[in-house]
């Protein structure tokens, strides 16, 4: 498989149709193929046709989702891009850091890569599914960067990314026990809930606070790619905290 059938380009909440048409021709033009969109705006459209302009096959294999874990089933790694940094900092990358790291992993299983609404970017809740934010390092005086154009300069840093790479893609996760697999994104999602829910059972947590700490803790586990035996162990911590001590 193309190491690129494995990336995934996420447009949420898109309001012009035109952009989701010029994202499609932006990535076939580089050898991207699996577009999906959440919520947007407007679509089916025939404005989106015509701006895709040859990547009618694309666009027409386009699923549409109603909330990004449906998009997401399956992935490995999540970026998400950022025309600024937030008020709780997440790892960040320019754009040719993050193609590699994708690229790297695409090796192995299905990694995605988000963009978010025209006027606002990402939620912080889609933010949260993120392991790593990208940033295109644009002018300061005018960093106004249109949808499609980012997606463009991202598509070309994934392509010049897969050609240094040089051999074709190794399944490499094909040598691994399923247990020792990194463990997917719905997985890590149920083990954020637990983690949340044991938290507030041992009073570490107040869930009626701003929760910057469980935006923290998705960090800290994000960077570390946990395995589906070591989510399995530690929501086997969890399950015991949540009983209390042994009597």
């Amino acid at each position: 498989m193309n190491v690129l059938d494995r990336l995934r380009i996420v447009l949420i909440q898109t309001s012009h149709p035109g952009n989701i048409g010029a994202s499609a021709r932006a990535m076939k033009t580089m050898g991207l193929s699996d577009l999906r969109l959440v919520s947007p705006v407007r679509y089916p459209s025939a404005e989106a046709t015509a701006m895709a302009s040859g990547a009618d096959d694309l666009l027409a294999g386009t699923p549409v989702y109603e909330d990004l874990d449906e998009a997401l089933t399956g992935c490995r790694l999540v970026m998400g891009t950022s025309a600024r940094q937030r008020s709780l900092r997440w790892p960040q990358l320019n754009p040719r850091e993050a193609a590699a790291a994708l690229i790297e992993a695409a090796a192995q299983r299905p990694v995605a890569l988000l963009f978010g609404r025209e006027q606002s970017g990402l939620s912080n809740e889609e933010l949260d599914r993120c392991h790593s934010l990208v940033t295109i390092p644009a002018n300061e005086a005018y960093s106004s960067l249109n949808l499609a154009a980012a997606v463009q300069v991202l598509s070309y840093e994934l392509r010049m990314a897969a050609l240094e790479r040089q051999a074709p893609a190794v399944d490499t996760s094909a040598d691994l026990a399923p247990e020792d697999q990194p463990a997917s994104a719905e997985a890590l999602e149920d083990f954020y809930a637990h983690l949340e829910r044991a938290l507030i059972h041992l009073d570490f947590l107040d869930p009626n606070n701003p929760r910057h700490l469980l935006r923290r803790l998705r960090r800290l586990y994000g960077r570390a790619v946990p395995t589906v035996s070591e989510v399995n162990i530690l929501r086997g911590i969890l399950t015991a905290a949540e009983k209390g001590p042994r009597r």
